[in-house]
């Protein structure tokens, strides 16, 4: 997906650091199932940074889709796994999607990276009837670092397009361009979801279920001075907002581990989908 025919992420933004690289275009990794049948409206999962862990969750669903055990299923859900625009933190194009609070990413998985799924010739030739269900309960993302944070993000501003969202060593700290838009009403970006602002504390509670992850030795986690960066910390907090206010969520504290440590994927990933998406029947 060029940039540049993106009406929402052109990569342009004034925000953006010229010394910075922006990807030209982005590569959009899809894997149906094998248990998918085509013509039905199948639920989604869009997982960031692609293809990040994408052979986990391909691995996952080649197994769990079939089990006998009523407890242990997957539905037949598309994986789409989107790369970042490029670089990192502030300034960058990553960042700007990711750790930016507002609707704007949600907007562009809905509004552009599943249309063009749903328009990529060669898909459309192995499967001429796919769709993807309109049923927010049906559609989740996923993410590590900055990528988590934009998952819980695009389910908190969007819960009519996304509801189930994990999110690996969320990035829930203040890593917003200093001169977004946003600043004014999220003056410390992500870190207000548990800041003083309370802001999952304080906002009505929304229809989410929400997988959140923080390893023991996550980024910052040695320096308990340095709160900006501490990853731990903010997990902690995120986690239990979510639960002073009744939500549906699971949180995992990884010892022995790294921020975003492939051993925690491979550990957790297939018990986490199962979680995640209990409760699903499909349109």
């Amino acid at each position: 997906m060029p940039l540049a025919e993106s009406a929402i992420f052109p990569g342009t933004d004034a925000t953006l650091d010229p010394r910075k690289p922006v990807r030209t275009e982005r590569k959009i990794f899809v894997y149906v199932p094998a248990a998918y049948v085509d013509g039905t409206k199948a639920p989604v999962l869009l997982t960031l940074d692609g293809p990040s862990r994408l052979d986990l969750v391909c691995r996952a669903l080649d197994n769990l889709t079939i089990s006998e055990d009523p407890a242990r299923q997957l539905p037949a859900f598309i994986a789409v796994s989107v790369e970042n625009g490029g670089d990192d933190s502030k300034g960058s194009q990553r960042g700007l999607e990711y750790d930016t609070m507002s609707d704007r990413f949600a907007r562009f998985l809905s509004d552009e990276v599943l249309p063009a799924v749903l328009a990529n010739p060669e898909i459309r030739k192995a499967y001429p009837g796919l769709a993807f269900t309109s049923d927010p309960w049906g559609r989740g993302v996923m993410g590590c670092s900055s990528g988590g944070a934009a998952a819980l993000t695009a389910g908190w501003f969007r819960p009519d397009l996304f509801r189930r969202l994990i999110t690996y060593s969320g990035t829930f700290v203040d890593q917003q361009d200093d001169d977004a838009p946003e600043e004014a009403s999220y003056p410390l970006g992500a870190w207000e979801y548990h800041s003083g602002m309370k802001l999952i504390e304080n906002s009505e509670k929304k229809p989410l279920r929400i997988f959140t992850h923080v390893a023991e030795h996550d980024n910052g986690a040695n320096d308990p001075e340095e709160t900006y960066h501490n990853w731990v910390m903010a997990n902690e907090r995120t986690a239990a907002a979510l639960a002073a206010k009744g939500y549906d969520y699971r949180y995992v504290f990884s010892r022995d581990s790294r921020h975003c440590d492939k051993r925690v994927f491979e550990h957790t990933l297939a018990d986490t989908l199962v979680w995640m998406w209990r409760g699903y029947e499909g349109e």
